[in-house]
Order: C-alpha cells, then sequence, then structure tokens
C-alpha cells in the first residue's frame, strides 16, 4: 500500500483531531475514551489526536504525557507558556497531519460522537463542517445573551459571512488546514479566518451540553478580548463609527452652543460657561473616541510587524511511528 503524504513530506493518516488544553486534567481521561471509541468506529486505527498543552497549572501535561507513552496515536505538544486558546489551536493545526482534521475542546461540549455525520456531509462534497449551536446547556443567561449578540454584531458589521453561533468546533479537509496554516497573522480568530478562506462550508446543528468537568477557561475578560479580535480583524466599522461618533458629537455642541447662545442673551448662564461646555463635549469627546479606535487598531499592526512566531514548543510527546517528522518539525 503507498504511503500517503503531505506537501511537506510527512507521512499522513486518514483523520487528526486536534485538542488545545488549558487546566483540563480532570476531563482528559473521560476525553480520550469517548474520543478514541468514537475514531475506531469512524476510521479505524488511522487517526491520531493532536493534544496542546496551552501553559496549564494543573497536572494537564503529565496527564498528556501518559496517554502518549500507552497509546502511539496520541501526539502531546507542550507550549512554553500559555498563549491562548486560538494560538494554541494554531499550534495543534500546525502538527496535524490528518487528510481530514477536527478540532475539539477537551470539556466534551463539542460531543466527538457528531464526526461520523460530519465525515457524511465531507463525503457529499463539504470542504469545511462547522458545528452551529442551537441550544447551550450548563451557561449563565448572561453568557449565552453576550455571546449570540457578539456573533449578531458582528454578522452585521464584519466583511466576511462569518457563520452564527458556531464556535471552533469543524472538520475540515487539508486544503483547507494548509490555507489556514499559511495564514500569517498573529491576532488570530480562526472561526473568522476559516470563513474567509471560502471552500465549501456546510453547517451541523447541535445542542452543545454542559462541560463534563472542571469549569470554564473563558472569563469574561477572555470573551471580550475573543471580540475585539473578531471584530478588527474583519471589520472597519469601529473606525467608521468614529467618524460617525465624531459627527455626533459636533451636532451635541452645535445644540450646546445655541443653548449657550439663549441663555447668554437671557442673562441666565454664567460667564464662560458656553465656551467651556462646547470645547470640552466637541474636543475631548472626539479625541478620546478616536484616538481609543485608533489605538486599537494601531496595536495590532503593531504586533504585526514584530513577526514574532505564534507559539513556542517547549517539548514534544509521541511514539516512535512520529518520531522523526516531530523532532525535524520542533526543531524549526
Amino acid at each position: 500500500m503507498m504511503t500517503r503524504m503531505n506537501r511537506n513530506g510527512a507521512e499522513t493518516c486518514r483523520l487528526s483531531v486536534v485538542v488545545p488544553c488549558f487546566n483540563e486534567a480532570e476531563v482528559l481521561p473521560a476525553f480520550y475514551e469517548r474520543t478514541v471509541a468514537v475514531l475506531r468506529d469512524a476510521v479505524g486505527e488511522d487517526y491520531e489526536i493532536v493534544l496542546v498543552n496551552d501553559g496549564s497549572r494543573d497536572r494537564s501535561w503529565q496527564v498528556i504525557g501518559e496517554l502518549a507513552e500507552r497509546d502511539p496515536h496520541i501526539v502531546g505538544i507542550n507550549l512554553s507558556r500559555n498563549f491562548g486558546h486560538q494560538l494554541a489551536l494554531t499550534a495543534g493545526l500546525d502538527y496535524a497531519n490528518g487528510d481530514l482534521v477536527l478540532i475539539l475542546d477537551a470539556d466534551l461540549q463539542d460531543p466527538p460522537e457528531l464526526l461520523p455525520r460530519m465525515m457524511a456531509l465531507i463525503d457529499e462534497g463539504a470542504d469545511v463542517v462547522y458545528g452551529q449551536r442551537t441550544e447551550r446547556f450548563g451557561e449563565t443567561r448572561f453568557k449565552v445573551a453576550m455571546t449570540r449578540g457578539f456573533y449578531r454584531l458582528l454578522g452585521k458589521i464584519a466583511n466576511v459571512d462569518i457563520p452564527l453561533d458556531a464556535g471552533d468546533f469543524r472538520l475540515m479537509r487539508r486544503c483547507v488546514v494548509d490555507a489556514l496554516n499559511d495564514m500569517p497573522e498573529q491576532q488570530r480568530f480562526v472561526r473568522g479566518m476559516v470563513a474567509w478562506l471560502g471552500f465549501t462550508q456546510v453547517p451541523l446543528p447541535y445542542q452543545r451540553p454542559a462541560r463534563a468537568a472542571g469549569k470554564s477557561k473563558y472569563s469574561l475578560v477572555r470573551l471580550i478580548r475573543l471580540a475585539l479580535d473578531g471584530i478588527t480583524s474583519f471589520s472597519v466599522w469601529p473606525l467608521r463609527l468614529a467618524l460617525l461618533a465624531g459627527a455626533a458629537f459636533c451636532l451635541i455642541a452645535l445644540l450646546l452652543l445655541i443653548y449657550a447662545l439663549i441663555g447668554w442673551a437671557l442673562h441666565s448662564s454664567p460667564p464662560g460657561w458656553a465656551s467651556t461646555m462646547v470645547a470640552i463635549t466637541l474636543v475631548g469627546g472626539m479625541q478620546l473616541i478616536c484616538v481609543g479606535l485608533l489605538s486599537e487598531y494601531l496595536g495590532r499592526v503593531y504586533m504585526e510587524v514584530k513577526r514574532r512566531p505564534h507559539f513556542i514548543v517547549r517539548e514534544v510527546r509521541a511514539r516512535q511511528r512520529r518520531r522523526d517528522t516531530i523532532d525535524g518539525r520542533a526543531a524549526e
């Protein structure tokens, strides 16, 4: 049988599963058991699971190492620090060698049992099959409302058609993963980047269950940061909004000026009040809004031009079947 090779000359498998992990020691054993059972039914032994430890502070890396020692299908990638979910995901996609690549979270909120349905849609001609959440269990109403609101806002202002209520849970063909890995930006919003690539993308509606163990690593601050990455990566509307805000403040200043002049004519306002209020409202408001938005975009340009690597790999754990390929890539 002919050995399949990817464009980097590495031996490929039928399916790679990429799993970013941050403090997931509690759930990793259950994740492993459920996912392996699904993979064996779907593709036999022709698969790999790439577990990326994103600077966990618990025993996640020890658990990943133990799994890699006993199962040759496991590839453990230990990053040098916490780079964040999107960059840990990027690291996993870079190391994945499958003809198909499935992105999963270790918390089992994205059920691996949906894989056969995803593969059926791939066989029907899809290049990307993404999970689209119809319900979200185990999350607060506030978080659900914020997430739904963000996706709808992004859908209105983005210059790319980014699917509503879809996270990173998706199955992709090799050609899509290669194109995604070629995209060099530092501030990565993977679900938006995949949408930007095009290809044939098909939704798979599903109900998202609660976490199998542990607690969510996406705090409100992290969610806001991810939302900013998504908005500033795929829309210039905030800059246009600054222009509209400036126009609005000019209108407010004009109304205040008229009000102040009427007060001056009726001798009902103190001397100097009109000019002070108009200057503060007009200049201060416009500067704060416009400079803040420009700084956000300029900061992202600054991060891009430094051309730092997306991630640093500290250690790789894998059995001999992929040792040569992984050692060479980790040394790059």
